[in-house]
């Protein structure tokens, strides 16, 4: 990445490339509500689709307006073609064999499988909406969940400070193989924006920059 203003002048600036309109909704509502350290300046980037991810990234890296671009997307079914293919594309733009596992913040089998822990320890087991939407309206009353606009804007609006606090402990506990369907390392990122100790930033640039 270049150009990187030294972080203590400011913020430090992170960008997180959303893979669509649920990602982003989602990490705007945790934006919003301030769960996240004052030390970073966060802006989030919607790709409009997974195969949009790979060139997004790779404009937002070079302009050097941030100290680190991540990647927030999910895996879909198996055999997870179009994930694989984000991966891949991410390690042949940094020459890096394992880049993509530095950046890319997952949930398997989707995005719901994160946002849903925060009201309960729930394992989905496909990405399908139409499948998973009776257990999001038990849940939180959004019935027949189809992912639209007033749907995902009355889903985000029950997320608050107490049921991030609850999510993240049960994130936590969720294998973080991105092969395993029911899984995440969305606890890696709570974690890095938890702390106001940037290092993390650094050491990910580091093995990106070999």
């Amino acid at each position: 990445m270049q150009n990187r203003l030294p972080a203590f002048l400011n913020k430090c600036r992170v960008c997180i490339i959303c893979e669509g309109d649920e990602e982003y909704d989602y990490l705007d509502r945790l934006n919003k509500i301030e769960v996240w350290n004052k030390a970073y300046k966060v802006t989030l980037d919607n790709a409009g689709g997974n195969g949009n991810i790979p060139a997004r990234y790779q404009d937002r890296y070079q302009n050097g307006s941030y100290d680190i671009v991540l990647i927030f997307c999910d895996t879909e079914k198996k055999p997870y073609e179009q994930y694989e293919d984000i991966k891949q594309k991410i390690n042949e733009f940094h020459g890096v064999d394992h880049a993509a596992e530095e950046v890319i913040v997952f949930g398997n089998p989707c995005t719901m499988q994160i946002i849903i822990e925060h009201w309960a320890d729930v394992k989905l087991k496909t990405p399908a909406k139409k499948v998973n939407s009776e257990i999001i309206g038990k849940l939180t009353g959004v019935n027949n969940y189809k992912g639209r606009a007033d749907q995902r804007s009355e889903l985000m609006s029950q997320i608050t400070a107490e049921n991030y606090l609850t999510m993240s402990e049960r994130v936590k506990k969720m294998k973080s193989d991105d092969t395993v369907i029911g899984s995440s390392n969305f606890d890696r990122l709570i974690d890095y924006l938890a702390t106001d100790d940037t290092m993390w930033v650094e050491k990910i640039n580091a093995i990106l920059e070999e």
